[in-house]
């Protein structure tokens, strides 16, 4: 399926074109359409099956929002080492184990962004260190009451809630396997 683009904003995240087009049904249309590079979220979990929660002020959200600590992929950035730096970035954590949980699709009617989804284990607190133009407390919230968070509607953000879900998943997954597991011993262990 080719297409041309008519470029009509760059920014310092996003670009916005028209997007010129044949559908495989052969329609022709003009849409438009957001390119983002993408980002990588971490559900960080401790020992005291503990996740790492950011209450985040976001402009475009409406003002605080429950987060998983994410971020943008820069240019040349593998989506696991984004994850990595904006775990220390935004939670001052470091970790021994991670494991991968998924890709999302944020809002494919009309951008391409894919948030790609990990979870965190074997962990080292550290201090945050945020960017000047993020505004957010850390929380360490137990499993259980971030995802009664996630159905009772406290948290709406939808990477934080899909990765939450996902890696309670895994762990219940690992839970029956082998009763006494707590943490990732399928995971990719650090060195």
């Amino acid at each position: 399926m080719s297409h041309t683009t008519r470029s009509i904003f760059e920014g310092r995240v996003i670009r916005l074109g028209i997007e010129s087009l044949t559908l495989p049904n052969g329609t022709q249309l003009d849409l438009e359409i957001v390119r983002h590079p993408g980002g990588a979220a971490v559900v960080a979990i401790n020992a005291q099956q503990q996740v790492c929660l950011l209450r985040q002020y976001r402009h475009a959200g409406g003002g605080w929002l429950w987060e998983l600590p994410a971020g943008k992929l820069e240019p040349d950035e593998s989506p696991e080492v984004t994850a990595e730096r904006e775990l220390q970035e935004e939670a001052g954590v470091q970790a021994g184990c991670w494991e991968k949980l998924g890709n999302i699709l944020v809002t494919p009617g009309f951008c391409d962004e894919v948030i790609h989804l990990f979870m965190a284990s074997a962990l080292t607190m550290g201090t945050p260190q945020p960017e000047t133009h993020e505004l957010f407390e850390v929380h360490w919230v137990p499993l259980k009451d971030a995802l009664a968070q996630v159905h009772n509607g406290t948290i709406t953000d939808a990477k934080t809630m899909l990765g939450l879900m996902l890696a309670d998943r895994l762990l219940g997954q690992r839970l029956r396997q082998d009763p006494d597991a707590t943490q990732g011993t399928t995971a990719t262990t650090k060195q």
